[in-house]
């Protein structure tokens, strides 16, 4: 089975690969039994240059990419696809934030109405009111005054 894989090349902590189709058993680093050079990746400058019709063709006869490869092809909208962990899978993907989309105002849903349960109706009886006379009291009368004892001495 045939893999498309990078292929380091370049000097010491200047890291540049080459994409390339090769035999799924055969280690990278050896120029044997590679198929065909289909593209090239700076990974300082980050600018892969991919021929995507080969790449194309390639997959199309059974070749399957490694992980970092497919990244590499879906950011270049080669072929569609959602990402995958190209990491160790002990390492989470850390996410680069993205910036928050506006915040659509959404119309309330509106419910539909709950059924009505029809409940008896009990009559209630209002107490009744029972008006009572209001009885009007007459002034008090002035009681004439006492003539008040005078003291005895």
């Amino acid at each position: 089975m045939l893999s498309i894989r990078l292929k380091r090349v370049g000097r010491k902590n200047d890291p540049s690969f080459r994409i390339i189709v090769q035999d799924h058993r055969r280690s990278p680093k050896k120029t044997r039994g590679v198929a065909e050079l289909v593209g090239s990746y700076d990974a300082r400058k980050g600018t892969p240059q991919i021929n995507g019709e080969r790449v194309k063709y390639w997959i199309g006869q059974g070749a399957q990419p490694s992980d970092t490869v497919r990244n590499l092809l879906i950011d270049a909208k080669i072929i569609e696809g959602k990402k995958v962990n190209a990491l160790n899978k002990k390492t989470p993907v850390i996410k680069a934030k993205a910036p928050e989309p506006e915040k659509k105002i959404v119309a309330p849903v509106v419910a539909a109405p709950a059924p009505v349960v029809e409940t008896p109706v009990v009559a209630e009886v209002a107490p009744e009111v029972v008006e009572t006379p209001v009885v009007e009291e007459a002034a008090p009368v002035a009681e004439a005054p006492v003539a008040e004892e005078a003291p005895v001495a």
